[in-house]
């Protein structure tokens, strides 16, 4: 057994801004990840990041990858690759399986004083007709093939869901070389940002709105030789009637994302639904600490969003660690988290994350009524905000 002062699981941008946060204040710091390379979706972030100067405007997300991977280094994080955390038992000992180049895999056990779970989220799937078919896919992982892998899905695509994903994996599929048959929309409307929608109809990509995606077709090599799209009804159910076929060889999934909550629930942590984070989270406090004292929760773990706002929890995270390990004075901590909240606070501002804010609100208030903190220091975790 080995001892870590914090074990970070997840090297995605909350994982390794947590795990900077904590090195650079003298912890120990061991960052697992079951995937090859480090960085999480950066890494298939070649477009460039809104926001401010704070959030990186105009950088674009490999670069951010990058720079993050360099700070772990120079903060003396451990970084354990193709490495699976199996379970979390009593007493922060935690059970992984560690990959290692030429080896066979070994059992590990890891005793941590303070545990930051960042594992992410994982793609939607949609069921129609077909679904399994080779060529359906989502479209993380049709990103992956492209800006990781440099292989393209397929030579015509259709892609299903307008939200920035769809937008935004629908544009990079024209730059990888694809021709995007076209974005089917069940919703009446498109569901992300119109500046990524215009630039994908100045390309020439129709966008069916008010349709779903009632077969996918087998070829005669067994995989997709096509689709069969209708128009969708006020429950999204397809008009009989209606039914168009495209020609395409791969199809692509942008139906949202939920968080992995297969961590959280092996350590005990008390759950909470919310349909606007993507499904259950780990209800948490200011600090990311949730209901289990010394486990904290950072990123899509905690919530879907997107990565500036991955990288500001998982500093939350790191910080907060690094002060229960009393390598950081709460007076240090308090003033850095205040600064981490504005920057939070202002991400989701705006249509589209108003509703988030109220949300996390929501869970903030639920952790201080499970916690059985006085209304007075209630209203005080409101005003971190």
């Amino acid at each position: 057994m080995i001892q870590r002062d914090v074990l970070v699981v997840g090297a995605g941008p909350a994982g390794l801004a947590a795990s900077i946060e904590a090195g650079k204040a003298g912890a120990a710091v061991l960052l697992v990840d079951l995937n090859m390379q480090p960085g999480g979706q950066l890494f298939k972030q070649i477009h460039k990041f809104f926001g401010s100067s704070a959030h990186r405007s105009g950088t674009r997300g490999y670069d951010i990858g990058e720079q993050l991977l360099r700070e772990a280094l120079e903060a003396a994080v451990e970084i354990w690759m193709q490495s699976t955390v199996i379970g979390i038992f009593p007493g922060n000992k935690i059970g992984i399986e560690r990959g290692m180049d030429g080896k066979e895999k070994e059992l590990v056990t890891v005793l941590a004083r303070k545990i930051v779970i960042a594992t992410g989220a994982s793609e939607n799937a949609i069921r129609f007709k077909g679904w399994t078919i080779p060529g359906v896919m989502g479209a993380g992982a049709a990103q992956t093939m492209i800006n990781v892998n440099h292989v393209r899905p397929g030579k015509r695509v259709v892609m299903l869901g307008s939200g920035n994903v769809g937008l935004i994996v629908s544009y990079q599929l024209l730059q990888a070389g694809c021709d995007v048959a076209a974005l089917v929309e069940a919703a009446p409307g498109i569901g992300g940002y119109a500046v990524h929608a215009a630039k994908i109809r100045r390309a020439g990509v129709p966008i069916y709105t008010g349709y779903t995606i009632v077969e996918a077709k087998k070829g005669k090599d067994g995989c997709v030789c096509g689709c069969i799209i209708a128009k969708a009804d006020d429950k999204y159910d397809p008009i009989p009637g209606t039914e168009e076929a495209i020609e395409c060889d791969a199809i692509t999934l942008a139906a949202g994302l939920k968080p992995v909550m297969d961590l959280p629930k092996l350590a005990g942590c008390t759950l909470t639904y919310s349909s606007a984070f993507g499904g259950y989270i780990p209800i948490h406090n200011d600090r990311m600490e949730t209901s289990q004292k010394g486990i904290f929760t950072a990123g899509d773990a905690a919530g879907v969003e997107e990565a500036n706002t991955a990288l500001e929890e998982g500093k939350l995270a790191g910080i907060s660690a690094a002060e229960e390990l009393n390598l950081i004075s709460k007076k240090k901590a308090d003033i850095l988290r205040k600064e981490i909240w504005e920057r939070l606070v202002s991400l989701r501002s705006g249509p589209f994350g108003e509703r988030r804010l109220k949300e996390k609100e929501s869970v903030l208030k639920e952790y201080a009524k499970r916690a059985g903190i006085p209304a007075a220091e209630d209203q005080e975790v409101e005003k971190c905000h």
